[in-house]
């Protein structure tokens, strides 16, 4: 039986001609139900709770507290909300702050919002969206010399792999069909990988490989 209860968003966003641009989309897209909006990191803080939505929508630069510290902050209260990073930036360093404060997946202001929201729907999935300008700069970090833990080094070919498509933001199904396997067995790889690495989400596991 499909779920046909609405996805439900907020949107943390200072930026009035882009916050109303979103939520405007978001209101007509199917399957999706924008039910709150936020123009700084302390008002999405304090309410957002309050409506314990699903997925977040999150820009970095907000004025007084930061993005990234109001997905930390956020995460702590509403640890199964997927938070999505809206930005301009495009730098290494603001993607691994983001992913380590809790983020689910990191988007450019310059996607089409059409990708917005599939990545909201991806979000819910499994799946780690990413730009596809962010994501190469992550796969670019597994082509690097890596100083590998024995925790890494413990993982398999196959893992490795499942990994490096998590870290493009491909979710089980993709990967499955990529990797011509079946879903219960990537998320068999999942499971392991988790256990080698002492990990309990997929960004944490990303992470980790990536020496971050």
């Amino acid at each position: 039986m499909t779920d046909s209860t609405p996805i439900t968003v907020s949107i943390v966003e200072d930026n009035r001609g882009t916050r109303n641009t979103i939520s405007s989309i978001l209101r007509k897209s199917e399957g999706i139900q924008c039910v709150s909006v936020h123009e700084t990191g302390e008002d999405a803080l304090e309410n957002i709770p309050k409506y314990q939505p699903r997925v977040v929508l999150m820009d970095i630069n907000l004025p007084g507290m930061s993005g990234i510290e109001c997905v930390a902050r956020l995460k702590q209260k509403l640890p199964e909300t997927e938070v999505l990073m809206i930005t301009a930036y495009e730098d290494p360093e603001p993607i691994f702050d983001c992913l380590r404060a809790g983020a689910s997946g990191y988007l450019l202001k310059t996607v089409p919002l059409t990708e917005v929201v599939e990545a909201i729907h991806r979000s819910t999935q499994g799946g780690v969206p990413m730009s596809a300008s962010v994501a190469r700069r992550l796969i670019g970090f597994f082509n690097e010399p890596q100083k590998s833990s024995s925790e890494v080094e413990a993982l398999s070919n196959r893992e490795r792999e499942v990994l490096e498509f998590l870290a493009q933001g491909f979710y089980d199904k993709d990967i499955a069909d990529k990797l011509g396997i079946s879903i219960g067995t990537v998320r068999n790889h999942l499971q392991r990988m988790y256990r080698k690495l002492h990990v309990r989400s997929r960004t944490e596991a990303v992470l980790k490989f990536l020496g971050k």
